[in-house]
């Protein structure tokens, strides 16, 4: 395939001089990830912004303090302000107070990806959408990077925070929308994955694997969702696949559009070479092949699945019409994304790292990250089951396996255990008796007990300590920085 093959994408100027008419906006709720993010660019985009939610937390609280989105506490039907539409997130159900308001007044209102599609997409914007089970953060912050870096002015909404402007969004006035593409459902009413509103003219699809029970009953279910995805791009549009991934590889069964396989295989049309690291510069070196031309990608990141994400991100970069050289020289630049590896601080002798890994394929890659970048310390893992999935009986070997090479492993208890019922919840016990087998020091604090203070005496310098949770792990982080600190002075 030649670089940026098919119809031009619009020019710059091809796009709407002018966004939609400014309305009033409300958002319910207004704290989570992706309402925070989309908010954000709804106030950048001239909207007047607003929202309701229970509680808000770092970073998404500090986020929308800083872009001054007025945020109300606490549900009250009678205090939802006079606006032109209502953006309804997936954290609320039908029964919600407000939720029941707006429905019985008749008020508009869309779904979070609905709107990505009404206020963004619609405008003219090209979507370079990032999907699959693992990575979709990481690769979708990479072509962020490339395409500022390249100049190509791109509207990003990511799920997590660029290091690199502290946001989790940016508004462009270049042809591409780049989109992280959840296949979890938007709202009550919108229970499809949210990238089937996105209109991708370019879809990379990373690792495919069972995920979200709560929502799909099966692997199965899960590879329906994807193949309606790969199946939505246009024939001039681009498919770029994981080729690692047995299931990536079965959700493009149905695309029409140009497949683009990418990973270690010699039929991959991008190939990727062995990977070596270099924990003295902190850069990951892997060889690729594309077009019969041999390449360096070149990363400040550590991890093979790191190396997975880039090269997803150079194939979509270059069918979005990019020269690969500059591609792989914004690469070798990126400066991260928050919650990836990311070191908070060293207390003591002992660094604590925060992580976003909530399945076991991700933490079983974020352990081997972790060992690569220090390689001479004691690893420690803290891990909150914080999914559904994550929390199963059925997942407990493979969480096993993914910290069978940690030296000691704090698992806690899973956040919706009341969710499940005890036959199918995870048995922390046995995999407890699991662990010690495998020469891992486990750790099982009860219900009752600060996973802090459970692991605290199990902690000596030199250790370094990953928490790793897709929510905010009860403060994790910074409590046991706090309590170290307090350690220390004692």
């Amino acid at each position: 395939m030649k670089a940026g093959a098919g119809q031009d994408p619009p020019k710059s100027d091809s796009l709407q001089a002018a966004f939609h008419n400014r309305e009033r906006i409300y958002m319910l709720p207004a704290g989570g990830t992706a309402m925070a993010t989309l908010a954000g660019l709804l106030k950048a985009q001239g909207h007047h912004v607003e929202g309701v939610d229970t509680q808000l937390y770092p970073p998404m609280s500090t986020l929308l303090e800083e872009l001054g989105i007025k945020v109300r506490l606490g549900w009250n039907p009678d205090l939802i302000p006079a606006v032109d539409r209502v953006i309804i997130g997936n954290a609320v159900p039908r029964t919600n107070p407000e939720v029941e308001r707006v429905v019985a007044d008749r008020r508009p209102y869309l779904s979070q990806a609905e709107a990505v599609a009404h206020y963004l997409l619609a405008e003219g914007r090209e979507g370079l959408v990032v999907a699959g089970t693992h990575g979709k953060t990481t690769t979708a912050s990479m072509l962020a990077w490339i395409f500022e870096s390249a100049g190509a002015d791109p509207t990003t909404l990511v799920g997590g925070l660029l290091r690199w402007s502290r946001r989790s969004f940016r508004l462009g006035h270049g042809p591409w929308m780049i989109i992280e593409g959840d296949e979890y459902n938007s709202a009550f009413f919108d229970r499809g994955p949210k990238f089937l509103h996105y209109r991708p003219r370019i879809f990379l699809l990373g690792p495919v694997e069972f995920d979200h029970g709560d929502l799909y009953p099966n692997f199965d279910a899960v590879l329906t969702a994807f193949r309606a995805g790969t199946a939505q791009v246009p024939r001039h549009g681009v498919v770029v696949a994981n080729a690692s991934s047995p299931g990536a590889l079965a959700a493009v069964r149905d695309a029409t559009a140009e497949i683009l396989t990418v990973g270690a295989s010699p039929d991959c049309a991008l190939r990727l070479g062995e990977t070596s690291v270099n924990a003295a510069d902190g850069m990951t070196t892997t060889g690729l092949r594309w077009q019969d031309r041999d390449f360096e990608l070149r990363l400040p990141i550590f991890g093979r699945h790191n190396a997975e994400n880039a090269s997803l991100a150079v194939a979509g970069a270059v069918a979005a019409g990019l020269e690969i050289e500059g591609v792989l020289d914004a690469l070798a630049r990126f400066p991260g994304v928050a919650r990836r590896l990311d070191a908070l601080g060293e207390v003591g002798g002992v660094l604590v790292v925060d992580d976003f890994a909530h399945h076991p394929t991700a933490l079983a890659a974020t352990v081997r990250a972790t060992r690569e970048r220090w390689p001479d310390r004691r690893l420690v893992i803290a891990y909150e089951p914080r999914s559904l999935t994550a929390a199963r009986r059925e997942f407990q070997e493979a969480t096993v396996a993914a910290l069978q090479d940690c030296d000691v492993a704090l698992i806690a208890p899973p956040y919706h255990r009341g969710r499940l019922e005890a036959h199918e919840l995870m048995d922390r016990e046995a995999m407890a008796a699991a662990l010690r087998k495998c020469g891992v020091l486990p750790i099982i604090p009860d219900e009752d007990t600060n996973p802090v203070e459970a692991l605290l005496p199990a902690l000596r310098s030199g250790d370094v300590v990953v928490g790793c949770s897709s929510g905010d792990f009860g403060a994790f982080h910074q409590r046991l920085l706090n309590s170290l600190a307090e350690g220390a002075h004692q």
